[in-house]
């Protein structure tokens, strides 16, 4: 038995649970690991809240990320004692994921840990971390330079934003962060962001093409947000979208695309092959000032995690939020949340 959240849902609805877990529900894999971090992400949040149906099987652990020490290995590449990072591939959605204290998946979904990285810095970049790395690497392998103009990052201030700033303004990009939160200005400018718009200059509907304004983007939003972002970047530009906070929708033109010949890239980091996800995580190693990744962290316990995910999703929770899963409630707390 172990500590973790889990996920039920029967005839009451949908609910997530601080509680000790069995073994058993740990699901099918050839590695075992004892879990150290874990973190939130927006589809965290969403699978704690029930507000969305990420969850497809019941019950189960949320936490589509975490890293820690493998303690028990059938698979050729991890022994006992080897640190990893685990990043999506349906945990926390169809298997159990990292919000407890253990957790058993397929060794082919697991990252070496890079070994400038604590397993608490790796949760500090988590997911987020990793697809705004990905967008990066979209941007780049475009061609664009920080001399071809000013790169947008939208939902600054989320996970994936505040730490594409941090990465691009490393680089030598001039970032430009959209957000709704005047009062986070300051925030953005220390991750690197040389200028900062309100998010309502891009979340209302909008003409099919608008002024070129950005080389490239890096998009958390979606919706009007979106297709605003492919409406205002300049000819040949790119646009890296990866996330759906703004709402799933995409009302756009075609415009961009054969008058200006953009780019839109899709970015998964779900189902991602191994060897990008190296790559990503090998130039996060590279690229990331881990000070930044210090500044846009806060830590929590596991006991505190459905507060916060839910939190989350009401866009109160500023950058990345990391978990302790080894600081959790005893059995029986009946900490709880959902509908």
């Amino acid at each position: 038995m172990f500590t973790g959240i889990l996920v039920t849902k029967d005839d009451a609805g949908h609910r997530a649970t601080l509680q000790d877990i069995d073994d058993g529900l740990l699901g099918e894999g050839d590695v075992t690991l004892r879990v150290e971090w874990s973190t939130l992400n927006y589809k965290d949040g969403l699978a704690i809240t029930g507000q969305s149906p990420v969850v497809r099987r019941f019950p189960l652990v949320p936490g589509i990320d975490f890293a820690g020490t493998v303690v028990h290995s059938s698979h050729p590449a991890w022994r006992p004692g080897d640190q990893a990072i685990l990043n999506g591939w349906g945990v926390g959605e169809s298997h159990s994921g990292g919000l407890a204290q253990m957790a058993r998946v397929h060794g082919d979904w697991l990252v070496d840990l890079p070994p400038v990285f604590s397993t608490r810095q790796a949760m500090a970049i988590g997911t987020a971390g990793y697809t705004a790395m990905l967008c990066v690497l979209a941007l780049e392998k475009h061609g664009i330079r920080p001399a071809d103009g000013e790169i947008l990052v939208t939902g600054a201030n989320g996970g994936v934003g505040s730490v594409a700033i941090a990465l691009l303004a490393g680089l030598g990009y001039t970032v430009v962060a959209s957000t709704g939160r005047a009062s986070e200005a300051d925030y953005l400018q220390s991750l690197g962001a040389a200028r900062i718009i309100d998010r309502a200059e891009l979340g209302a509907p909008g003409k099919p093409l608008g002024k070129e304004r950005w080389a490239g983007v890096v998009d958390a939003v979606g919706s009007h947000t979106l297709a605003n972002a492919c409406a205002t970047t300049k000819y040949r530009g790119a646009v890296a979208a990866c996330g759906l906070a703004g709402g799933m929708d995409f009302p756009a033109s075609v415009a961009p695309f054969i008058l200006r010949g953009i780019t839109l890239y899709g970015i998964d980091s779900v189902m991602a092959p191994l060897a990008l996800r190296q790559q990503a995580w090998q130039r996060l190693a590279s690229d990331l000032d881990v000070a930044k990744l210090e500044a846009i962290t806060q830590e929590i316990g596991l006991s505190e995690a459905i507060a916060v995910g839910t939190a989350l999703l009401q866009g109160s929770v500023r950058g990345r939020v990391v978990v302790d899963v080894q600081r959790g409630l005893a059995a029986g707390s009946g900490l709880h949340a959902g509908r």
